[in-house]
């Protein structure tokens, strides 16, 4: 059988007293999208946060493309790996975040070469190629040299997604990247995911875009006070769900 590229097995997470995770079971398959719905506070972000290590899980396990992530098991026990250790395999999973975390100093291009050159160790010459390839895959070959204030938010945020791009990732997370979007500019940033899923990437997105869930999704997860409510085939999910709460959420959003 495949390895799963995402599996979360009973996992927690809490922040002091207020227990955010409540026992999360799921399985993301390679080439996979995956589109996390669900209310503010559900968990969601966090659960996102958690698959690369940007949070700390309580209990349970995690595991990207059959590795625990931030964690070595001995004897049953998890135990943190160093920073060094977590940021090798946090670099081969990408993350696009709501607000698009540029450098402001930096053009477009070097937003996207960065990363490739420091963590990667590229040549400047191939991280400038690719950078290249990338920005242009994104609709953005006339916009190399523009620094992220000559850009729009729709136009950033697709260069958050060529960042991410370049690293090679084996997993993309997207929290909710169209939410901070004027509604004109979130079209230009859906088409670059549904070209990304048409490639085969394996996506995990946070979303509250029904229709990029039903026609993009491969699975959708309704999630609801810490806890998977209902997940499934998007059609069945978003057009013929089973469960009261899922049903209340998308009789609001629909």
């Amino acid at each position: 059988m495949t390895t799963p590229m995402v599996l979360a097995e009973g996992v927690r997470k809490s922040f002091g007293k207020l227990e955010v995770l409540k026992g999360i079971d799921l399985a993301v398959q390679p080439g996979e999208v995956c589109c996390l719905l669900g209310p503010s506070g559900s968990g969601k972000s966090t659960f996102l946060r958690c698959i690369n290590h940007l949070e700390q899980i309580n209990r349970g396990r995690l595991y990207v493309d059959g590795e625990l992530v931030g964690y070595r098991q001995q004897g049953g026990r998890l135990y943190e790996q160093r920073e060094h250790e977590t940021a090798a395999k946090r670099a081969h999973i990408g993350m696009v975040f709501q607000r698009f975390n540029l450098f402001p100093h930096m053009t477009a291009l070097g937003n996207v070469i960065e990363a490739p050159v420091r963590v990667l160790k590229q040549s400047k010459a191939e991280a400038v190629a690719s950078g290249h390839t990338l920005l242009e895959r994104v609709g953005l070959a006339d916009k190399l040299n523009a620094y992220p204030a000559q850009l729009s938010g729709g136009q950033q945020q697709r260069v958050a997604i060529a960042r991410a791009l370049a690293m090679k990732p084996k997993l993309m997370l997207f929290d909710e990247p169209t939410s901070a979007l004027d509604p004109e500019l979130v079209g230009e940033v859906l088409d670059v995911m549904r070209g990304l899923a048409k490639d085969g990437m394996t996506m995990v997105v946070v979303t509250h875009e029904m229709g990029f869930a039903r026609d993009v999704g491969d699975t959708v997860v309704f999630m609801d006070d810490g806890v998977v409510v209902e997940q499934g085939d998007p059609k069945q999910v978003i057009d013929n769900p089973q469960h009261p709460r899922t049903k209340a959420f998308l009789g609001k959003v629909l």
